[in-house]
């Protein structure tokens, strides 16, 4: 097995550098548990940023890729195989509404299905959200309201315009009989778990409703139970969107979105206007009935819901001088901290055996998988006040 050493100087000669180079070479992983590449293990609250619903190696996901591959794998849209009927069918039931699903594979198309949509509705108007995050393909990183992500690379397609997140008067004021959608996170995960008030989503419905304006959820980190509701947007009553888009938990570590339209948005689409060559692999599709049945079968919307709850409070009743509050909803919880700190907590985290990201300079966020276990729960909350107390004394050293 080669080390991390010898691998960051591999990647750094045959990858481009958009990413830099990462800072640890994973080699395995078992449930909530990683290895690296020399042998260090890890408790894993990143979970490849919100994709790994059910952990690394679990073995529903395994079986059913493996029956799926070594009897069909790859068929194009040219023809049928029922794995993404089968899938299409469940993620409608679950909505439990009519609709139409498109697949594709990843967070970014599944978003760029939606802007053609809008587009098909004769409207060219959009509305989106200050650090808001759609991806990073031209037309989703139009949507996207993080202007550092689009610095070079401007003009963007479309007349977007960009609203305070979570100001009801502000959607209202930008929201035309011109606008062809909103496009809104229940919560911006990418900008640190960023919750928006009460009865926002519940009013952007009543705005777009009233302008005949498409109301299209980006639910691509917070879908499939990461909040500890099948959809975010489901824990408020009254909801209704025109379109959703899914991705990351959805495959379950396998490349795997869905576009998922209801009522009269989804017959917007026409034969030939939008399509993928890889979207609803059969192989995919496999995985994430295997996601969604087990997350069904195992009580993992409870169990989310309860572990963040736990988690939540356990931070906050340590009373740390660097955290200021928690937020988010499941296992999707951004730590914010006092001061920007947050590279200095990853790295004490690190250090310490926990993976955890840093979305901004003051937010830790954290992402484990659904069936974290209430050991694996208690063993970061133990952690957490060395590394916290490390990444202050660090800030306090550099500053």
């Amino acid at each position: 097995m080669t080390g991390t050493t010898e691998l960051a100087q591999r990647w750094q000669g045959a990858l481009m550098n958009n990413y830099g180079t990462p800072r640890i070479a994973l080699a395995k992983g078992a449930g909530a548990q990683v290895w690296d590449a020399d042998g260090t293990q890890y408790l894993d609250f990143v979970g490849g940023i919100a994709v790994n619903a059910l952990g690394h190696a679990h073995p529903a996901i395994v079986d059913a890729v493996s029956a799926q591959i070594a009897s069909l794998g790859h068929v194009s849209n040219l023809y049928m195989a029922e794995p993404p009927v089968a899938l299409a069918e469940r993620l409608l039931q679950l909505f439990g509404r009519d609709g139409a699903v498109f697949f594709c594979n990843s967070g970014a198309e599944a978003n760029e299905g939606a802007f053609k949509i809008g587009r098909l509705t004769g409207r060219r108007h959009m509305v989106a959200t200050t650090g808001g995050f759609h991806g990073r393909t031209m037309g989703a990183l139009a949507l996207t309201g993080q202007p550092g992500k689009q610095d070079g690379f401007t003009p963007l397609p479309g007349d977007v315009t960009h609203v305070p997140y979570g100001d009801v008067e502000a959607l209202r004021a930008a929201v035309t009989e011109d606008t062809a959608f909103v496009i809104i996170e229940p919560i911006q995960g990418e900008n640190g778990a960023v919750t928006p008030p009460a009865g926002y989503l519940r009013a952007a419905r009543e705005i777009t409703r009233a302008t005949g304006t498409l109301l299209v959820l980006d639910e691509v980190q917070t879908g499939v139970g990461r909040t500890g509701h099948w959809f975010a947007h489901q824990a408020e009553e009254g909801v209704d969107p025109d379109v959703v888009t899914l991705a990351k938990a959805l495959g379950g570590g396998l490349p795997l979105g869905a576009t998922v339209a209801f009522g009269e948005a989804a017959k917007l689409l026409k034969p030939g206007q939008h399509g993928t060559t890889f979207g609803g692999n059969p192989v995919a599709c496999a995985a994430g009935l295997a996601v969604l049945d087990t997350v069904a079968a195992d009580g993992l919307l409870e169990n989310t819901r309860r572990l963040g709850e736990r988690i939540a409070a356990g931070i906050e009743s340590l009373k740390h001088p660097l955290v200021s509050h928690v937020r988010g909803a499941g296992l999707l919880l951004g730590i914010v901290l006092t001061g920007p700190r947050a590279p200095q907590v990853q790295q004490a985290a690190q250090d310490a055996g926990l993976l955890v990201n840093a979305p901004a300079p003051d937010v830790i966020r954290l992402m484990p998988p659904l069936n974290l276990t209430d050991a694996e729960a208690d063993a970061f909350l133990a952690a957490l006040p060395a590394v916290l107390d490390t990444a202050a004394a660090d800030g306090e050293a550099g500053s």
